[in-house]
């Protein structure tokens, strides 16, 4: 391998660069890099800066330089599916992005840089998939955010200042170890346990206490005598069961039937 660490990935020319650019459907210019290779930001490309969108996404990418910075018309970035551990400081200088996608990468909460919260016209962004193991509570300050992703990721808490952001409409918190999203617990045994018993006399207790006892006892008794008694059925001493000799007890055959 080449002098440098990690893969090398393909080197992407202003020519290249060039023919990527296409209209979008809403008449935006997109630089699509998408799926070429990329394992190192291309500086060429900062001969087209003036794009409104940018697609990097499904690349090798480790770093983004803070020369992105150049790129003052984004208004759409797409970064996702790359290997990306931190950002630049520099991304809260796009002030005109309404669209951030950072899903898939490798990011940790020590890389997302405060300058983050700068993108006071940001209506989505994609945290999916990456090392998250909390969420900043400065992101409360994208009060335009519309969608936020954080599915995925190690999460314990969601700060209270994300989930009333005011305009927010989908907050996908999937997959996360989340107290909310806990296996829940076995179900409760509501049938009474007697924990301690204590036995007495008839003569240590007095007539209130004496009168509930035998009326509880006699409910008992009461049970018992509805409980179904022996069998009417006719017996057959000489009857017998297919591959066996006859029974010599009615009695332990009728058992038999009803315990098989």
């Amino acid at each position: 391998m080449p002098k440098g660490k990690g893969p090398q990935g393909k080197r992407i020319t202003l020519k290249v660069a060039k023919n990527a650019v296409r209209v979008a459907f809403n008449g935006r210019r997109r630089l699509d890099l998408s799926k070429m290779g990329i394992a190192t930001f291309p500086k060429c490309i900062l001969e087209l800066a003036d794009v409104e969108e940018l697609d990097l996404s499904r690349n090798m990418l480790r770093k983004i330089p803070n020369i992105i910075e150049k790129f003052q018309n984004l208004m759409w970035l797409d970064l996702h599916s790359n290997q990306l551990d931190e950002l630049p400081a520099a991304i809260g200088t796009l002030k005109n992005l309404t669209y951030l996608n950072l899903c898939n990468n490798k990011l940790t909460t020590k890389g997302l840089p405060e300058e983050l919260t700068l993108l006071r016209n940001l209506r989505t962004l994609n945290l999916g998939l990456n090392c998250l193991e909390t969420i900043p509570t400065t992101l409360g300050t994208l009060r335009e955010l519309i969608e936020l992703g954080l599915f995925d990721n190690s999460l314990t808490l969601i700060p209270k200042s994300v989930k009333k952001l005011p305009k927010l409409e989908r907050l996908n918190v999937k997959r996360n170890p989340l107290p909310e999203f806990a296996k829940e617990d076995e179900p409760i045994d509501t049938v009474k346990r007697i924990e301690s018993l204590y036995l007495v006399e008839k003569k240590d207790l007095c007539n209130s206490c004496l009168a509930m006892c035998q009326g509880e006892r006699d409910e008992l008794h009461k049970l018992e005598d509805m409980t179904p008694g022996p069998s009417n059925t006719p017996s057959f001493p000489s009857l017998t069961t297919p591959n066996s000799t006859a029974m010599d007890n009615q009695e332990e055959w009728r058992i038999k039937e009803e315990n098989p």
